[in-house]
């Protein structure tokens, strides 16, 4: 009996670790450079523009001489490929926190055309990212390579859902090994 109490007692302050949450917030640290090129979508969270995007989804980043990062999107639909351009731009000083345009130019003015692009984790070697949002609602895990390791990918899905994010919705749009 006393070996069962001592049991559910270390349950019980096991439970509040495994409850612990990661912080929502965007990196401290990223080098656009680093960042720059071609990128693959692994999973997203679904979202109203992606909504005819089947798989094949990439992204390519880069830097303009204004500071601002051109930003082309393509995806395979079931009417061929799909891509839009866009830019970003860092927001408030924060190099992981960024805001991407799809919307014309001449609309930039307007908040509302500006989203929230947060690199919310990202390799030290940058071979794969996962972006999120303030609001939760915007998730994709990218990876260089067209594919990802299935135990990267449990883990940092793990981490998304730590943060907060509905993991349980993910569109896995690559192959996963």
């Amino acid at each position: 009996m006393p070996f069962l109490l001592l049991f559910f007692a270390s349950l019980a302050f096991a439970a509040p670790v495994a409850a612990a949450t990661l912080p929502n917030e965007p990196v401290r640290s990223l080098d656009l450079n680093h960042y720059a090129g071609q990128w693959h979508e692994i999973a997203r969270l679904p979202m109203y523009f992606e909504r005819k995007c089947l798989d094949g989804v990439t992204a390519r980043y880069t830097p303009n001489a204004d500071g601002t990062v051109r930003v082309d999107n393509t995806c395979r639909t079931r009417k061929g490929r799909m891509s839009v351009t866009g830019v970003a731009r860092i927001k408030d000083g924060q190099p992981g926190a960024l805001e991407v345009r799809f919307a014309p130019g001449w609309l930039s003015w307007l908040p509302v055309t500006w989203a929230d692009y947060w690199v919310i984790e990202v390799d030290p070697d940058y071979q794969w990212a996962v972006i999120g949002s303030p609001g939760r609602k915007h998730l994709w895990i990218l990876a260089r390579k067209a594919s990802m390791d299935h135990a990267l990918f449990r883990t940092l899905k793990e981490h998304s859902r730590q943060r907060g994010y509905d993991v349980d919705q993910l569109m896995i749009t690559a192959p996963l090994e």
